[in-house]
């Protein structure tokens, strides 16, 4: 069963950074995208950043320049190095991995940003 296992939020005040980490188990070949999505309260969820297997990465227009997206393959494994953090940055981040029609979620991390 392929599980999506997130780690690394938490609550930093306005200025500071976090590392969100999400590793894939239950599978042996690499997810060819995997990304993270989050969802604040009272919004809908909006993509955040992804990076592809051949090193591709896209960011959402809000966390250009402060947000860092990158991929250990040998360990499936996807991180988002968050700087600068913004308390409009508070929300659910969901770690994500489309594949062959499927989409797979992990669980979500918290962050929560402070003023």
């Amino acid at each position: 069963q392929v599980q999506l296992v997130e780690s690394g939020g938490g609550l930093v005040q306005a200025g500071g950074s976090l590392r969100l980490s999400c590793a894939a188990s239950g599978i042996t070949v690499l997810f060819n995208v995997m990304g993270w999505y989050r969802q604040a309260p009272g919004k809908n969820r909006e993509l955040v950043a992804t990076y592809t297997s051949g090193g591709s990465t896209n960011y959402a227009d809000s966390v250009k320049g402060r947000f860092t997206i990158s991929r250990d393959n040998a360990k499936n494994t996807v991180y988002l190095q968050m700087n600068s953090l913004k308390p409009e940055d508070t929300a659910v981040y969901y770690c994500y991995a489309p594949r062959f029609g499927t989409v797979y979620w992990g669980q979500g991390t918290q962050v929560t940003v402070s003023s």
